[in-house]
């Protein structure tokens, strides 16, 4: 249920087109009958005049239309139809080195490209488009064929410069790559935004927000520890989750069951573990989980290792509040903190 406080708050947010706000809420505007996402850059309506929801169905139900501008019922991160035609282009010769006339041939705007990339993925067209590359020379490599092959049917001219381009994207040159690990990274889109999942073909090795802070850091760290190089693709592990968050969205699914791989010391593993036994549409505080597992270093150090957790909504740091009833920090932010916690006590 919004709250009057809740209300406020929104309204706020709708004043400021704070993205993070995207999927908790929807506004009606009275005066106009239409109901917009968080984002909507129409003008902005008088607070009396806004009604709030928590779906698009309530607002439709409660008579308003969808705005046209903003497109409420059409997913705020879904991948765009530029986007979509450059992948299956990719797709369609994974090996070849895009210039400009490809991208005329397409209709394409160079500099549109590179930026809705660099928005969606983290990287460019190019840059994708090599990372593509790169993983077939990784298969290649990983089959047993000559790297000089290997160069030329990637498309570089010279050895050096194959090597540079593979280490940037692979974290190893191809002659130290000997028997490293491969990691696949996919990135999907979620009620409360996009998310990256990192997995090997057995389990799930990272699952975060894209915004996450220090998010980049966490991804090298994962690539040093597991002696890996990470490259975009899709695993048995990947699937799975994605699927799972699907229904935990959806509000039909409390437990997760893809395969985690855990990367911690004893005393993190400890507490990820006791996090995981806090009850769907349950919170716990820092204290209480510090003396669920005894733990002589108490609250800061359990503070810590839920903030060192690797896996987002799937190990439950959420759940974990201030002793005062106050939310206390999320690596997500607080504001899907808040959010996942009102969207599982909903579900109970």
């Amino acid at each position: 249920m919004i709250t009057e406080e809740n209300k406020k708050e929104y309204y706020q947010a709708l004043l400021d087109k704070k993205t993070e706000y995207e999927g908790m809420f929807f506004v009606g505007v009275k005066t106009t009958g239409v109901f917009c996402r968080p984002t909507c850059p129409a003008r902005k309506p008088k607070f009396e005049n806004c009604e709030f929801y928590e779906t698009g169905e309530q607002a439709l139900l409660a008579s308003f239309r969808p705005c046209k501008r903003c497109r409420p019922l059409s997913h705020p991160n879904r991948v765009s139809k530029l986007i979509q035609t450059l992948v299956e282009a990719v797709e369609k010769n994974p090996e070849k080195r895009w210039k400009d006339k490809d991208f005329r041939a397409l209709s394409v705007d160079v500099t549109t490209a590179r930026r809705q990339f660099k928005k969606r993925f983290g990287m460019t067209f190019v840059a994708y488009a090599r990372a593509r590359r790169m993983g077939l020379a990784m298969k290649q490599i990983r089959a047993g064929e000559a790297v000089i092959d290997i160069q030329i049917s990637t498309g570089y001219e010279s050895g050096s410069g194959f090597r540079d381009a593979f280490s940037r994207i692979m974290g190893a040159a191809p002659s130290k790559l000997g028997h490293f690990h491969i990691l696949k990274a996919s990135w999907f889109d979620t009620r409360l935004g996009p998310m990256i999942a990192i997995a090997n073909d057995e389990a799930l090795c990272l699952l975060e927000f894209v915004d996450r802070r220090g998010l980049e850091r966490e991804i090298e760290r994962l690539r040093e520890k597991t002696k890996s190089a990470i490259i975009p693709g899709h695993s048995q592990a990947i699937s799975s989750i994605e699927e799972e968050l699907n229904q935990y969205f959806d509000g039909k699914l409390r437990e997760f069951k893809t395969p985690l791989f855990l990367l911690g010391s004893s005393f993190q593993k400890r507490v990820w573990e006791e996090l995981k036994k806090i009850p769907y549409g349950q919170t716990l505080s820092y204290s209480g989980l510090a003396a669920a597992i005894s733990s002589p270093m108490g609250s800061r150090a359990v503070a810590q290792a839920n903030g060192a957790n690797q896996f987002a909504i799937i190990i439950p740091c959420h759940r974990v509040i201030n002793t005062n009833g106050e939310l206390g920090g999320y690596g997500g932010g607080v504001i899907r903190k808040k959010w996942l916690i009102h969207h599982e006590s909903n579900g109970q």
